[in-house]
């Protein structure tokens, strides 16, 4: 645990934990210290209130839905806790959406095994599109990780073929959901009837 460095008047702490005498740091460096530490105690102060406005969001959205289904007996958003909210005169929504990060486990290399069948066995009657796009899904990127919306997009496809079928199967049971994320977004509808964000994030105010 580190104890804090009670620092005496008429000093400051340098990068190195040096204690420097202010008669020694020049006045422009004295005042650059000062202006970064001012903006990052505001800076912190903004991302306070950002926590406690999306606690506050989704608490109350989370009232609502529980308000709904007490009057109504109806569960809104379904399982994954998606929904979106819109007031009564349509000029602005709410938009609450959980997003899951998945990988594959050692099952998909069975389903690419499967795949590689399907293809063998399709021989000539194959489309060399088809056998481009199924090459592609399993390619990895610079980072050695496969892309899984390209890797499930192959379930989409309507191939009425059992082994296929099978393979689809494998690809099913290999995802592993390694986090989730809650979001909620805010939106206005403009003068053209497009609903527009409303931007919560500094570099795009």
């Amino acid at each position: 645990m580190n104890i804090p460095v009670q620092i005496p008047d008429g000093f400051k702490q340098d990068a190195k934990g040096r204690l420097i005498p202010e008669s020694q740091i020049k006045p422009i460096d004295i005042e650059r210290s000062d202006l970064v530490t001012a903006l990052i105690e505001k800076a912190k102060e903004q991302q306070q209130q950002l926590c406690d406005f999306k606690a506050l969001a989704f608490g109350d959205i989370a009232a609502f839905v529980q308000l709904s289904a007490e009057q109504y007996e109806v569960n809104l958003g379904g399982a994954k806790g998606n929904l979106t909210l819109f007031s009564f005169d349509g000029k602005y929504k709410v938009v609450r959406q959980c997003q899951d990060s998945i990988r594959f486990d050692e099952r998909l290399q069975a389903a690419k095994a499967l795949i590689d069948e399907c293809i063998q066995s399709w021989s000539a009657d194959s489309n060399d599109n088809l056998k481009a796009l199924i090459n592609d899904a399993f390619q990895v990127d610079k980072e050695g990780k496969i892309s899984t919306g390209r890797v499930l997009g192959l379930r989409r496809l309507n191939i009425h073929d059992e082994k296929w079928q099978q393979a689809m199967q494998a690809i099913s049971d290999s995802i592993i959901v390694t986090d989730s994320k809650n979001y909620v977004r805010f939106y206005e509808r403009d003068e053209n009837g497009k609903y527009q964000p409303i931007s919560l994030d500094f570099a795009n105010i």
